[in-house]
């Protein structure tokens, strides 16, 4: 392959999907974290702000990178570029209402403890959509789990549980860390492919310089 058919935007795309799963992974740590009643809070919030932050350093160091990589691409499909932005702020915004109908329902009928496996579930599918407009299947299996991990707390979990005469919100714990967790992971498996279409890109680059001098 050669550096024109990996444009910097295909390598910047990757980087922005890690800030995203870096910011909201540590979110749902905090939920997790939250739900932990105040055991091992120190801990767990140097913990989760550390893995939130090796991955941010991972995008910038993409970021970085890509400056070198070609930007005809970018010009050539930037009416595509600008329909999937159109259709990701969308998406978005409908994640964001329906988490708010979401959250003045569970407070209305005093059911705060659905919230946040519900909330998981709504985030879950949104991947879905995702997925089909960035071409990234890797979401698919995000979302899946998403909703799997909610699902099945809401079924076979507490939702509260005493340790030690210590009171801890399962439900909170177990799907907050647990999705912090599912991002997380997207985001390194992300980080990942955005390295390897830079050594692509890279190698290609030699590789056109050698055929020049040939």
């Amino acid at each position: 392959m050669s550096q024109a058919t990996i444009p910097r935007a295909a390598v910047r795309g990757t980087a922005s999907g890690v800030i995203f799963m870096a910011f909201f992974g540590t979110l749902w740590a905090g939920i997790g974290i939250r739900g932990m009643q105040g055991w091992e809070f120190l801990l767990l919030i140097i913990l989760s702000l550390l893995i939130g932050f090796i991955l941010f350093i991972g995008a910038i160091v993409l970021i970085k990178n890509s400056s070198q990589l070609s930007n005809e691409v970018i010009k050539k499909d930037g009416d595509r570029r600008k329909k999937k932005n159109r259709w990701f702020g969308i998406i978005f915004s409908l994640e964001g209402l329906l988490i708010a109908i979401a959250a003045f329902i569970c407070v209305s009928t005093n059911h705060l403890n659905l919230f946040v496996p519900v909330m998981a579930l709504i985030v879950g599918a949104h991947f879905f959509p995702l997925a089909s407009l960035f071409q990234v299947p890797i979401y698919y299996i995000t979302g899946t789990l998403l909703c799997l991990l909610a699902t099945i707390v809401m079924l076979t979990f507490p939702v509260k549980i005493i340790i030690k005469d210590h009171q801890i919100m399962a439900w909170w714990v177990s799907v907050g860390f647990g999705s912090a967790l599912i991002l997380w992971g997207t985001g390194v498996i992300i980080c990942l492919k955005g390295f390897r279409l830079l050594s692509m890109a890279q190698h290609g680059d030699e590789n056109s310089k050698v055929s020049t001098r040939l």
